[in-house]
């Protein structure tokens, strides 16, 4: 484009409205008055006489704080970064509008990001076309949605509601899928309701090896399906029937996990099992599959230590024989391992006893008391070592994107 010096008057031609108003929302105005070699007050004064409307709102993009709005999601703003961004990965950017800065979600990224966690998310609180134009399976999800909710309610207890729970127990015949569906309530927030009410009496239990405890590969099959197709564990209970409290014990059983998500992507669009991960020694010790194999590694690494505890000659006994000697802390001959080194058998009685000396440090200068020489202290060795591994993570990064 032609520089034309500044004070000159000039009018504004249909393709420099067009190139704005196209441009609006997506380059930030000193861009703008960069590429149509204007100032920024003649790209503000054009915008409101064309009604292209504040410039956050003229991208493909929302604000953070709008997208967790139309779902009907309150709370603070630290539960946003943490439950949406932190946990869940939502990609979010930083979008600069004069002074201020803003973070938003680009509408395409977050379409991708929602097919991943439709679980989470709550589309019967979205209103249709909210964000423009929708993926083909956003419906068939809103009409889930709408059914889990007509199944199970979310919004706070009423007294009425806490004096009805109250009256269901207090008859001891109900059961948990009984009183969930009196009340509208998924079983977890009966729980839950009953401990926050602080009520001793709890619904009565099934029978844990009744005929509906009885699983079979079709009902495997119906489960994993509804998992894909994002079904809520509520509505797939009741296709089976069994108690929600089933579905999930059975989920985690595999899967180690019942975020329905999670367990969507592990299966991958394979069948019921594809993807389980193996449990950790903590997760072990609590299934029923392994827990007596993990009893039974457990005490034989039990086992396996104790002969090594006697092989080197560790005695309890003679731990807190030094304990009580304090000196032990400042002496250059003691070893947490090998006691003294200078072979006395106490520290009142010691005549070998040397000082641990000081040493500076040549990165920060401070005085610091190491038994074993160091050239730095250890809160320099630590910084030295990020500084290190951070300068690799930068090296091999450009490395990375180079063809």
């Amino acid at each position: 484009m032609t520089y034309i010096p500044k004070g000159t008057k000039r009018h504004w031609t249909a393709e420099e409205e067009s190139l704005l108003a196209e441009s609006w929302g997506v380059c930030g105005i000193p861009a703008l008055a960069k590429k149509l070699n204007r100032s920024q007050q003649a790209i503000k004064i054009r915008a409101s006489r064309l009604h292209l409307g504040p410039l956050l709102m003229g991208g493909d993009y929302v604000t953070l704080n709008q997208l967790v709005t139309a779902f009907n999601r309150t709370g603070s703003y630290s539960y946003k970064m943490i439950s949406w961004v932190e946990n869940r990965g939502l990609p979010v950017h930083n979008k600069r509008v004069q002074q201020n800065t803003f973070r938003v979600v680009y509408l395409k990224e977050f379409w991708t990001w929602a097919e991943k966690n439709r679980s989470f998310l709550d589309f019967s609180k979205l209103e249709p076309l909210a964000f423009g134009e929708e993926p083909a399976w956003v419906a068939e999800q809103r009409k889930r949605d709408f059914k889990a909710c007509s199944l199970q309610r979310k919004d706070p207890w009423t007294p009425a509601e806490d004096a009805k729970l109250r009256m269901l127990l207090e008859q001891y015949k109900y059961t948990y899928e009984q009183m969930s569906d009196m009340l509208r309530r998924s079983p977890g927030a009966i729980q839950r309701r009953c401990a926050d009410l602080g009520l001793k009496a709890r619904p009565v239990r099934i029978n844990p090896h009744g005929p509906e405890a009885v699983w079979h590969q079709e009902d495997y099959d119906r489960l994993a399906e509804g998992i894909k197709s994002g079904e809520s564990y509520m509505s797939i209970g009741k296709a089976l029937g069994k108690s929600e409290k089933a579905i999930r014990g059975k989920v985690y059983y595999c899967y180690l996990t019942e975020n329905a998500d999670k367990v969507r992507a592990m299966m991958a669009g394979g069948n019921w099992g594809d993807g389980a991960p193996e449990p950790t020694v903590w997760q072990a010790r609590l299934l029923s599959r392994s827990r007596a194999e993990m009893q039974t590694t457990m005490t034989m690494l039990v086992e396996a230590l104790n002969c090594r505890i006697k092989q080197v000659g560790y005695d309890p006994a003679l731990e807190d024989h030094w304990n009580q000697y304090w000196q032990r802390t400042t002496c250059l001959h003691w070893d947490d391992l090998k006691h003294c080194t200078a072979g006395c058998t106490d520290c009142d009685s010691c005549a070998e006893y040397k000082k641990i000396p000081p040493q500076y440090c040549a990165r920060c200068g401070a005085t610091f008391y190491e038994r074993k020489e160091n050239t730095f202290c250890l809160q320099c060795r630590f910084d030295r070592k990020k500084q290190a591994q951070r300068h690799w993570c930068r090296v091999n990064a450009k490395r990375g994107e180079r063809p």
